[in-house]
């Protein structure tokens, strides 16, 4: 018996390797960064993040994306003894108008994955697309496969056309050596995700059909000739089939691995919705990493033995394990913890860890957080439904409009904000700005006094405060509002829903820097 999904929290289209008796994996990572977290196991149940591929802003530059750009489904490979991680960057993407670059695909790579600075700066393609996939043949061509929507459209059809392609390619410069093919395309209009791999006398191709919602699928298709095709379907298509009435949904964009005993697996990516008042409520917790077991029948890849993906399962030689609730961080190290993420690339440094000690000091930004670009933001991925988030914040400002404190996160349209409000008259005050309604706004008591927020997770999102004197007394815990998880999860006007939500701490004036630091004397999970 082992529990789904074995990485909770938003970690979407995930990618794997195994290298000896570790396996690697990649999730996507979108407008956030670092970008294209990277986890290890020893057996497929416990994952620990180590690191990311893309850290620095000569590897990843987004400024100011939609809900939904940034980096997509990123792939990770291992050949002769180096990790390379795929990734392409949308910086325009505007579904509801049918407006997007096509971003260009690139490639990092690293002898040492467990270093996340000793990933290399990009290495461009040609190619643009979405979906990046690389794959050495026996002959030593490396192909490129990647989406992105066919040139000869579909005629009278309403469709997106969005298909396979692929090219051989350079891998040192990049360069493509032929005119790229087309492989794969759908009846739905959409086929994306392509890994490739070969087993035995056949190439093997999975895709990922039907979009990444409700119609979200896998499909197989094998060819004896090459990985330009042709290309015979696999009769039994899809491979599975999650339906609007299984307690996983969505669920498709698949991986393979095989492990050290023979028997093969996959990681996936699905949905948790939660059945409220006879209707399933969006999960706050995006899109996640499965697993599932894999088969060959007749030389075709047989997943989960055809049946639904589970939450729970009896797989093979594994185990049931739930991941911890409690962390903290009290900021008494050189270095932010693994996952710790800002929204969009950074252009400045505006915290420290050593201008005071035990604390993360931040200097707010001239952004609020309704701004698509990067404010003084610091984030963390929500992964269990039930839980509370807690931190405690020094912020003594004389400038009106500045403010400093927690968050509960969806995109820069849909948030709930709780925050210290700086003052030129003396009187600071909490303010409670929820996603939708109006602002609560809470005179505090000491002008000294550290605040601390607190969040409790379930069905809505409860928000309130306790002042803490520099005496060391508290004042009780005041519960200041709550929002309810579906408004939170409503989808944003422009771009798309594709993370999970996320809490943290910011600090921003407005249109101005904030003068006096906000310092954060720790976070935790409980």
């Amino acid at each position: 018996m082992y529990t789904n999904p074995i990485i909770p929290g938003f970690n979407p289209d995930p990618s794997i390797v195994r290298v000896n008796s570790d396996y690697f994996l990649v999730t996507s990572s979108f407008e956030y960064v670092p970008g294209a977290p990277i986890y290890h196991s020893t057996d497929l149940i416990q994952w620990t993040l180590i690191g990311h591929a893309l850290t620095r802003p000569s590897q990843l530059q987004i400024q100011t994306p939609e809900p939904g750009g940034g980096v997509w489904a990123t792939t990770l490979r291992y050949h002769e003894g180096f990790f390379y991680c795929l990734a392409a960057c949308f910086q325009r993407y505007r579904p509801q108008e049918d407006d997007r670059v096509w971003p260009r695909g690139f490639y990092v790579k690293t002898a040492n994955i467990w270093d996340s600075d000793s990933w290399s700066d990009p290495v461009y393609f040609d190619q643009v697309g979405f979906d990046q996939d690389l794959f050495w043949d026996d002959d030593g061509t490396i192909y490129l496969s990647s989406t992105y929507r066919k040139l000869d459209r579909t005629p009278r059809a309403n469709l997106k056309d969005f298909a396979v392609h692929i090219v051989p390619v350079d891998l040192e410069t990049g360069a493509s050596l032929a005119e790229p093919r087309l492989i794969r395309e759908s009846a739905s209009g959409v086929a994306e995700g392509s890994h490739l791999f070969r087993r035995g006398e056949y190439y093997y191709l999975f895709t990922a059909e039907g979009g990444t919602e409700s119609g979200h699928c896998e499909w197989v298709s094998r060819s004896k000739t090459s990985p330009l095709g042709p290309w015979e379907v696999a009769p039994t298509n899809p491979l599975w089939r999650n339906g609007l009435s299984d307690e996983v949904q969505n669920t498709g964009h698949a991986d393979l691995v095989e492990d050290t005993e023979g028997q093969w697996w996959v990681v996936l990516l699905g949905v948790r919705p939660v059945w409220r008042d006879g209707v399933w409520e969006e999960s706050v917790f995006g899109r996640e990493t499965f697993l599932v077991p894999m088969n060959w029948e007749n030389d075709w890849p047989v997943i989960n033995g055809g049946e639904k993906i589970p939450l729970e399962y009896a797989g093979p030689q594994l185990y049931q394990w739930q991941p911890p609730v409690a962390w903290r961080d009290d900021f008494t190290q050189p270095q932010l913890q693994l996952g710790w993420y800002r929204k969009n690339t950074p252009v400045l440094r505006d915290f420290s860890l050593t201008a005071r000690e035990g604390c993360l000091r931040l200097y707010g930004g001239p952004y609020n957080l309704s701004v698509p670009t990067c404010p003084t933001l610091f984030l963390r991925k929500q992964t269990h439904r039930v839980c509370t988030w807690e931190t405690r914040v020094s912020f003594e400002s004389k400038q009106k409009h500045t403010e400093a404190g927690t968050v509960v996160w969806w995109n820069y349209l849909t948030y709930s904000s709780m925050g210290v409000q700086g003052s030129d008259t003396g009187g600071r005050m909490v303010r409670f700005q929820p996603a939708q309604g109006d602002a609560v706004e809470i005179p505090l008591q000491n002008a000294q006094s550290d605040v601390i927020f607190v969040v409790e997770c379930g069905p809505s999102y409860r928000f309130g405060f306790r002042e803490a004197a520099p005496d060391g007394d508290q004042t009780r815990l005041q519960w200041v509002g709550d929002v309810g998880n579906d408004t939170m999860t409503r989808p944003p006007r422009v771009g798309a829903a594709f993370t999970g939500m996320m809490l943290g701490v910011y600090a921003f004036g407005e249109c101005q820097r904030c003068l006096a630091p906000a310092d954060f004397h720790y976070a935790m999970w409980r």
